[in-house]
């Protein structure tokens, strides 16, 4: 594979389970987007250089071609181990330099972020805060950040203040998936109703959480209540739950919501139904913002 357009410098997000790439010439314009499916998750450490050159390495000159990566590389069982930094700060653009066998790849890892209280951690979305911080200069309020861990991030004169990270997403496949709630919980139906009545359930008596969840599998023995509400009402009480403890984050404060997929509208519709000043962005470019703009930062200091 050959590209017409000189590469000049590559982008990537390396998670868990996926990698995604990007192509770009020396104007910052993407040339190509790659992805991979050999995510952080089912390498060593020894298989990250060989892993990206797969996916990378018939697009490479004869020249030195920088690699800036975020996310789980470097993470501990990453590539390499790199140092968090700690908030309060703004998105971190000093990344870490990696050895690498061939010399045609000059890779450098960016590091994730810190919080000494409550202890907390991130890495990759702090790459995306600062591609939305990229975008929206001066924005003063709370980013939450919705996935498998969600993250709730208060930003203020360009700095990453606090932030804190829910599980709910990681407990949601737990329980669909691992739990008795299996047997109330499977396909894709779902009841907007049911949500909506679940938040506000788990937002005005969240300590009833354990005791309303097992109330799901009863309700479908004893009353025949559909696998599209249960799953919906699964997601509110969780959902519901989180943002009864998120309420420091969001109460009073401009929320912006990093994505629009499904998920992303749950959480708007939560967050709107509280009267919470919310509203959501596309997040599909917003990693590869905060990988320029992490570029860019790094070159002018």
């Amino acid at each position: 594979m050959t590209t017409e357009t000189p590469v000049a410098w590559i982008a990537a997000d390396w998670g868990t389970s996926h990698l995604r790439v990007w192509l770009m010439d020396a104007e910052d314009r993407v040339i190509r987007r790659l992805t991979s499916d050999r995510g952080m998750g089912g390498l060593a450490p020894d298989a990250f250089e060989s892993a990206l050159l797969d996916l990378v390495g018939d697009t490479l000159g004869e020249g030195v071609t920088d690699v800036l990566i975020c996310g789980m590389a470097g993470a501990r069982q990453g590539w390499a181990e790199v140092p968090y930094a700690k908030v309060p700060c703004p998105a971190p653009t000093a990344a870490m330099k990696i050895l690498t066998a061939d010399p045609r790849l000059s890779v450098r890892i960016l590091p994730g972020l810190s919080q000494a209280q409550p202890p907390d951690v991130m890495r990759g979305e702090e790459t995306q805060i600062g591609g939305f911080l990229a975008l929206e200069r001066g924005f003063d309020g709370v980013l939450c950040l919705p996935g498998t861990h969600c993250k709730w991030a208060h930003v203020s004169a360009s700095e990453i203040v606090s932030f804190r990270t829910f599980m709910t997403g990681e407990v949601f496949a737990l329980l669909t998936k691992h739990s008795v709630l299996r047997h109330s919980t499977g396909g894709d139906d779902w009841d907007a109703a049911a949500f909506d009545a679940a938040v506000s359930d788990a937002l005005s008596k969240p300590g009833r959480l354990l005791s309303d969840l097992f109330t799901l599998r009863a309700n479908g023995l004893l009353n025949g209540t559909g696998a599209g509400v249960s799953r919906a009402r699964l997601s509110g009480l969780l959902i519901g739950a989180e943002l009864a403890a998120a309420r420091p984050y969001w109460l009073g404060q401009p929320v912006v919501i990093l994505g629009e997929d499904a998920l992303a509208r749950n959480y708007l519709a939560a967050l709107t139904a509280q009267g919470a000043e919310a509203r959501s962005v596309a997040a599909e470019d917003i990693t590869l913002a905060g990988l320029k703009a992490a570029r860019t930062g790094k070159d002018k200091t």
